[in-house]
């Protein structure tokens, strides 16, 4: 379990013991397994819901469990330090589809899509990238046309987690591209619909038991009363809702990075070189030392923008701090993990090189690396 916690109080503490036992019993002897066979988590992510982590910050009022950011990122951290695919899963409904619902979403949508996400009922999904339009969101091409009580979807969605396994899905299009970022509005739609299909589902390098799906949305029905905010706020309520995902990938970075840094731990005790444990070499010594200092002041900067988070202050260059520090601190925990498993962690059999794969997509989803480096810039140099 997490080691360390500061200012943690009993709620948090009871919460990180059940979530640990949880993890410990039914996740990590599976995880490999998930991993290899690219098996999405079902029974996993149920009772996940069943617990009441697929809706962690919203109010009990609404099906959710009330708690607070900070305990969020706890539990996110513990999920990814067995299962990086099932943190992510859990992250994406938390933070991308239940938060913007709660925040913009009305009685009729918290009541109609909100409280069955965060009762762990449904599962969301978030499609704003498209084949073109990663990084530039303000550019997207999925067009909303005018229709009889409502709008109708044409375009296609990227990189969507969840996207296959989603009954819900918040989709971001232009309802008139001569506006540009002002056109752009959020839509809620059931994957049921007519029109609703998935396209394609990504073969990726790790988080392989999470889908990446693209969706094609073709005339796909969307009533007037599953418009989320006002039309022309799509835009906002897209970038606000990832400064929020940002926290929970930031989490799930911590979480792949304390795996591989206890995986190496326990590694160096025990292999024997030259007459004795590699833990008694410096070289070794010093790699472990500075991994888990950058494990540390990468969890001490999430934490900062949860509580930042929950103090209702404005969050967006903590967020993306956070996701920038933890992302490529795991990127660099997991490098050296591997090299203090030497040849044996370049192999399956242990669970560093899983750790290695699945670290390397924190530094691009939600924001890459370099994205993160021009939010926090363009808020430092503000006149």
């Amino acid at each position: 379990m997490i080691e360390g916690w500061p200012e943690t109080d009993a709620s948090q503490i009871l919460l990180l013991e059940q979530i640990h036992s949880f993890v410990a019993q039914h996740l990590t002897p599976i995880a490999p397994d998930l991993d290899k066979n690219g098996q999405f988590p079902t029974s996993i992510i149920q009772k996940l819901g069943q617990m009441g982590v697929l809706g962690m910050m919203v109010p009990e009022t609404w099906g959710g469990s009330g708690i607070d950011t900070v305990s969020y990122a706890m539990t996110i951290e513990e999920i990814a330090s067995s299962c990086a695919s099932t943190a992510v899963i859990v992250s994406v409904n938390n933070s991308l589809v239940c938060s913007p619902l709660l925040k913009y979403g009305n009685e009729y949508q918290k009541s109609q899509f909100l409280t069955p996400l965060a009762r762990g009922e449904k599962l969301g999904c978030f499609a704003l990238s498209e084949p073109g339009h990663g990084s530039d969101p303000a550019g997207i091409q999925c067009q909303a046309y005018p229709s009889a009580h409502g709008y109708r979807l044409r375009g296609t969605k990227n990189w969507i987690t969840n996207g296959k396994e989603a009954d819900y899905c918040l989709v971001f299009a232009t309802s008139d591209p001569k506006l540009g970022p002002r056109g752009i509005g959020a839509f809620l739609v059931d994957t049921r619909t007519q029109g609703f299909q998935v396209a394609k589902i990504e073969h990726k390098l790790g988080i392989c038991a999470s889908s990446t799906a693209q969706l094609f949305f073709d005339d796909v029905f969307v009533p007037q009363e599953n418009v989320l905010g006002p039309l022309g706020d799509g835009l906002k309520i897209a970038l606000a809702t990832l400064d929020g995902g940002r926290i929970g990938i930031a989490a799930q970075a911590l979480g792949i990075a304390r795996a591989a840094l206890q995986a190496s731990k326990k590694f160096a005790l025990e292999r024997e070189q030259f007459g004795a444990p590699i833990a008694k070499l410096q070289a070794i010594q010093w790699m472990i030392a500075d991994m888990s200092t950058k494990l540390q002041a990468a969890r001490l900067l999430t934490w900062h923008a949860a509580k930042t988070r929950d103090a209702g202050r404005k969050y967006t260059k903590e967020a993306s701090m956070a996701k920038l520090a933890a992302s490529e601190a795991a990127m660099w925990i997991t490098t050296k993990a591997i090299q203090v498993h030497g040849g044996y962690g370049y192999t399956k059999e242990y669970p560093v090189e899983r750790h290695f794969r699945d670290a390397k997509i924190t530094e691009i989803y939600e924001g890459t690396s370099e994205i993160q480096r021009l939010v926090i810039a363009s808020l430092e140099l503000k006149p």
